[in-house]
């Protein structure tokens, strides 16, 4: 109702001469994204440093019991405190993780061939409404620009974004390089342009030298890295520094995670090197010590 007291109209406050502050968002090619895209993208990237820190344990999907996460139950939760998101699958989700977990997930949505296949081969077999009921963050499927199946993958992923769309969920999609295909510059920036055209809101790609700068500059939306295969972790480290100092928004580590000598203290010292674009030997010096303090206990 008006007020009554028309003396009270002297004492309000709008604000004339002060325009409405129209808000941005802090993740690349996402300003113009609904509100509930950018809520979910902004549990998996941490708005102050504008990156993330991906746990990848996807891996049985396709491989079965990968060396290293045989016991999901016993690899995975005590590196939870130390990410900043999980990348799994609905039934690791359910069996391994415990529901009072706080971290956001991107659920990986596809199946239909395994290592003793074509590995292009895929449809998508989770529904946005089962990953929505999972309290996704993001849904993911992988691209193989290139393969025989590569329509088929391009079909996948769009079918994700188009039904994404009705339910404010993100679309990671993650470039898939069959072994015949070279890892350069030329090839991934085809593939996550591609992804990106599409309609995705981040991709997951592998780190390149030289022109990974070249890659992301022509991606228009935020490029995480995966981590590969197992590496020196100081490598690994030197890895994700030079794919960060070059323009990527964070990193998706498996096995340079859980199958370091000491997982808690890579995950550790990978995010400093992710959020704190801390230099890879400190990060190494960060992990050694940890390492050791473990072992004194």
């Amino acid at each position: 109702m008006p007020d009554n007291d028309k003396s009270s109209d002297d004492k309000k406050d709008y604000g004339i001469g002060v325009p409405m502050k129209q808000h941005g968002f802090f993740l690349k090619g996402s300003a113009h994204l609904g509100w509930g895209v950018k809520n979910r993208l902004a549990q998996i990237f941490n708005p102050k440093s504008g990156r993330t820190v991906m746990l990848a344990f996807d891996h049985g999907y396709i491989m079965g019991p990968t060396t290293g996460l045989e016991r999901i139950d016993l690899v995975v939760p005590p590196l939870i405190k130390h990410i900043d998101c999980l990348m799994c699958t609905r039934g690791a989700l359910r069996t391994c993780i415990d529901p009072t977990v706080h971290k956001p997930v991107v659920l990986r949505s596809s199946t239909g061939a395994t290592v003793l296949r074509d590995l292009s081969n895929e449809v998508i077999g989770v529904t946005l409404a089962e990953a929505c009921a999972m309290n996704a963050a993001a849904v993911t499927t992988q691209v193989c620009i290139g393969a025989d199946y590569e329509k088929e993958t391009l079909a996948n992923i769009s079918y994700l974004i188009n039904e994404g769309a009705k339910y404010g969920m993100p679309v990671l999609g993650v470039t898939a390089v069959g072994k015949e295909m070279a890892r350069d510059a030329r090839y991934f920036s085809l593939a996550c342009r591609v992804i990106a055209e599409l309609g995705a809101h981040f991709v997951k790609t592998y780190y390149c030298e030289p022109g990974f700068d070249e890659v992301v500059a022509s991606c228009p939306i935020p490029i995480v890295i995966a981590g590969g295969k197992k590496l020196p972790e100081l490598d690994a480290l030197k890895m994700a520094w030079k794919a960060i100092d070059q323009g990527a928004c964070g990193v998706d580590m498996g096995r340079n995670i859980f199958a370091a000598d000491d997982p808690i203290a890579m995950a550790q010292a990978v995010g400093a090197v992710v959020h704190k674009h801390e230099s890879p030997e400190k990060a190494f010096d960060m992990y050694n010590t940890l390492k050791n303090k473990k072992s004194e206990k």
